[in-house]
Order: C-alpha cells, then structure tokens, then sequence
C-alpha cells in the first residue's frame, strides 16, 4: 500500500501535468462548420469565440431563420469537438488518480 507522502507526490505530479495539458488544449483551435461550409465558426479549447465567418450564398435579408440555423449549427459542431477534445485529454487523467 502507498505511504500518504508518495500519493501526495503522484497526486502533485498528475496536477501539473493536467495543468498543462488544459494550456495546451485551451491553446488549440477548433474550427466548427454548417453544412456546405457555408457558416464557420473558430474557437479556442477554452471555448471563447475567436470568429465566424459566412459565405456570401447564406447572407439573405429575406432568410435570416436559414443564417441563424446555420451559425448554430457551426458554433455547435466546434463546442462539440472541444468536449470530446476535452473528454479525450482529461479524462486520461482519471485512472491515474492515486486514490
């Protein structure tokens, strides 16, 4: 059985590696997109919004509900690939626990 000072300094060792990994993944970009690419949406994998960008073809002042779908649909897909980015880093993490 581990003594509590070698658990203390595993636990200390998976901090700081956990720490920088979420660095890492708060550092990489995460690019969302709507069908036909007509709606990009650009994120940090700390989930702040760097952009969104649209094409010419889904800008229609008689068709905003299409513009709106669409941008939901881009900023959905780049927050649903930074949770299972997320998902996939952190929860490495979870069997190493030494408790």
């Amino acid at each position: 059985m581990m003594n509590m000072q070698n658990m203390m300094k595993q636990a200390q060792k998976l901090q700081k590696q956990m720490e920088k990994k979420q660095a890492e993944l708060a550092d990489t970009t995460f690019v969302g997109k709507s069908a036909q690419d007509l709606v990009v949406a650009t994120f940090t994998g700390d989930k702040k919004l760097v952009s969104i960008d649209f094409k010419e073809a889904v800008v229609d002042p008689e068709d905003i509900e299409t513009l709106q779908d669409m941008t939901a649909q881009a900023v959905n897909d780049a927050l649903s690939q930074i949770e299972d980015a997320t998902q996939k880093i952190m929860g490495a993490y979870a069997g190493k626990l030494p408790f």
